[in-house]
């Protein structure tokens, strides 16, 4: 998880010419969430996490109606995934509030809407030698805040990976790191606040940037809505600089 590899400005100018290979999937069918358990079992696997699963690598979140679960293909291969909860005051269902129920109560309670990113999986075959794996699989958590006008995201992370939350997302940490049960392993709760750093966070890297139209098809379940699009095209280099104020609730 680091951009080292190049300037600031090269990284992102790379990876905005990476989105051009790129394709997201809304995960909605039976054999869509198949692939989607088996990569989760060989990511954990790989990384000696599957205590981190200990119900299962599917569980009853990932049917909620607030999560929406993604693919992300490269060349039209499956590299990584990831599960977005949409989390109101109204709707209180989320990986992060199972491990700090009463930070998120504390957040819900005043009255704010979170964006909760959880099980990010990426095929460890795969994405060894590209570093911007990361990003674009937590991209869909930028869209989300966009489109639901949210105002905070959140990150449950191991401590070890804080760093990277804070100095790519702006995170701030909520509660430091600490023995959860629900993952049996430290974790540290961090939120994006991206009322204040949205402009910002665009900015530095505007592949994060996304149309109005991606955003529907991302995370639209309306009555006149049947299946989500096959793929979605990330649309961050179509986004024309002047519209950029109105990609996250500045």
């Amino acid at each position: 998880m680091s951009d080292t590899l190049f300037t600031r400005s090269d990284f992102s100018r790379k990876i905005l010419e990476i989105l051009d290979h790129v394709e997201y999937r809304r995960v909605e069918s039976s054999e869509d969430m198949e692939d989607v358990e088996r990569l989760r079992y060989k990511a954990y696997k790989a990384h000696d996490a599957l205590s981190l699963a200990p119900e299962g690598l599917l569980d009853d979140v990932d049917f909620d109606s607030h999560a929406y679960i993604f693919g992300l293909y490269y060349y039209g291969e499956l590299v990584s995934t990831i599960r977005i909860h949409y989390v109101t005051p109204e709707h209180r269902i989320s990986r992060s509030g199972e491990a700090f129920p009463e930070a998120m109560d504390e957040l819900l309670d005043a009255g704010l809407t979170l964006i909760d990113p959880a099980r990010f999986a990426a095929d460890p075959e795969l994405t060894a030698d590209l570093p911007w794996v990361p990003y674009l699989t937590l991209r869909p958590a930028i869209v989300a805040a966009a489109y639901f006008r949210a105002d905070r995201v959140i990150q449950s992370v191991r401590p070890p990976h804080a760093a990277f939350y804070k100095r790519v997302f702006y995170a701030d940490t909520i509660v430091p790191g600490r023995l959860a049960e629900s993952y049996g392993v430290d974790v540290t709760l961090m939120a994006t606040n991206v009322i204040e750093v949205g402009r910002k966070l665009l900015t530095r890297y505007p592949f994060f940037i996304s149309s109005a139209s991606e955003q529907r098809m991302m995370f639209s379940r309306t009555p006149n809505d049947t299946l989500p699009p096959l793929t979605i095209i990330p649309t961050a280099r179509f986004v024309p600089p002047g519209e950029l104020g109105t990609d996250l609730p500045l």
